[in-house]
Formats: C-alpha cells, sequence, structure tokens
C-alpha cells in the first residue's frame, strides 16, 4: 500500500465534510434571509396599519375600537418579536455555519498541504534513485571500458 493512499482518503473525507458544511451554510444562510425578511414585512405592516388607524382615530374616538386596535397592535408587536427572535437565532446559526466552513477549508487545505509534501519527497526520492542508478551505470561503464582496453592500458 502506498504512503499517499491514506493521505488520499483524508484528503476525500475532509473534501466531503467541507461540502457537507457548505450545505450546511447555504441553509442556515436561506433560513436567515427568509427569517429578516418575515420580521421586516411584519414591520412595515405594522407601520402602515398604525398609520391608517392613527388617521381613523383622529375623525372617530370610539372607545371600542381604540381597544381593538391596541390589542390588535400588542399582537402584532408580540410576532414581530417573535420573528426577530427567530431572525436572530438563524443569523447565529449562519455564524455557526460559516465557522464551521472555515475549520473544513483548513483542514482540507492542511491535508492537501501535507499530501504535497508526500509527493515531492516521492519525486525527490525518485529523482535520487534514478540519479544513483545513472551513476552506477556510467561507473560500470568506465569500469568495463577500462577492463576493455585489457592490458595495454595497464603499462
Amino acid at each position: 500500500m502506498s504512503t499517499t493512499q491514506p493521505l488520499i482518503a483524508l484528503v476525500a473525507q475532509s473534501e466531503r465534510q467541507r461540502d457537507l458544511a457548505l450545505a450546511d451554510q447555504s441553509k442556515a444562510q436561506h433560513e436567515r434571509d427568509t427569517s429578516a425578511a418575515k420580521a421586516e414585512e411584519l414591520r412595515s405592516y405594522r407601520s402602515e396599519y398604525e398609520a391608517r388607524w392613527s388617521a381613523q382615530f383622529c375623525r372617530e374616538g370610539q372607545i371600542e375600537l381604540v381597544r381593538c386596535y391596541h390589542g390588535f397592535m400588542a399582537r402584532l408587536t408580540q410576532a414581530l418579536e417573535h420573528q426577530q427572535r427567530a431572525a436572530d437565532a438563524a443569523a447565529a446559526r449562519l455564524d455557526q455555519a460559516t465557522a464551521s466552513v472555515r475549520e473544513c477549508e483548513l483542514q482540507v487545505a492542511a491535508v492537501h498541504k501535507i499530501l504535497e509534501r508526500r509527493l515531492d519527497e516521492r519525486r525527490g526520492d525518485a529523482r535520487r534513485h534514478e540519479q544513483k542508478m545513472d551513476d552506477e551505470l556510467a561507473a560500470r561503464m568506465a569500469w568495463q571500458a577500462r577492463r576493455a582496453g585489457g592490458p595495454s592500458n595497464a603499462a
């Protein structure tokens, strides 16, 4: 088994974890955007409702109508606060997912770097081995050439 095979498997596993983290981040982004949009919608509706009824109260002042208005506004405010808490929680989940993606990216990069170093070492070993083989071949050829020259070269 090659010494790089475990590293290649680790790279694949790290990339799968990163891909899962990216999917979680995307989902968290969507949830945060949706929650924030709903909160903004409620805020806008509340402002429009207040404006519409403020004009109504200037014309007529029926107490029962005022009570209904205040009751509805209290429930609307409560719904808005609830939605804002949901949006804040979604934003926190997005921050956590983003941090997780960052960690996974760092892990993938680290494993890639280790793998590259290992491959560089293997290439260096292969070059040194090839050089050694070339040197040995050259030495043998020189030795054989001297030997083939025979006794006349020896004198």
